[in-house]
Formats: C-alpha cells, structure tokens, sequence
C-alpha cells in the first residue's frame, strides 16, 4: 500500500482489518526511526518468527497523552509494584 493510501481497496485479513505492513522485530531493531518517520496511517504489524508480537500505529489526530495518567495515583508512597502478599526473599 502506498503512502497515503487508504484501505478501503486492499485486502482484508479480518472482517474489518484491512492488511497492513508486517516488518520482522530484527528489521525494528535496525531502523526503529526510519519506520516511525514514514509510518502509515493503519500501523505497522510486527513480527518474530512470522508470529505477530506487536503493532506499531500512530495515535489518533490531535490526541494527546498528557494527562491520560491523571488520578491514576492517588498515593505517590503506594508501593506499585506489590502484590499485596507477604513474601520471604530469603527462603
């Protein structure tokens, strides 16, 4: 699909999901800024082994994400990462 292109004549994979790029994560890896500089707008699919592990997709015009946390900690002494079960490191 060409830059700029949309998906309404392309391929469907899915019912609603037109096919989008698939780049393996070693290519990622290698050229993480030229991928993101020239990303389409439908994202890109990312692979490893051929087994889909992520997806890469612009976000949306003129949403941001500053503030998107906001009340989310209430408490900045919360210990986050507990799982609220005692444990014995030493054991």
């Amino acid at each position: 699909m060409a830059k700029g292109e949309s998906c309404t004549n392309q391929p469907r994979i899915l019912s609603n999901t037109c096919m989008e790029k698939q780049i393996p994560i070693s290519e990622v890896r290698a050229r993480l800024l030229s991928l993101v500089d020239d990303l389409p707008r439908e994202g890109v699919l990312i692979t490893s082994h051929r087994n889909p592990i992520a997806r890469l997709t612009p976000l949306p015009l003129g949403n941001s994400m500053i503030g998107v946390l906001r009340g989310l900690i209430v408490n900045p002494d919360d210990d986050l990462f507990s799982t609220g079960e005692p444990w014995d490191a030493e054991s």
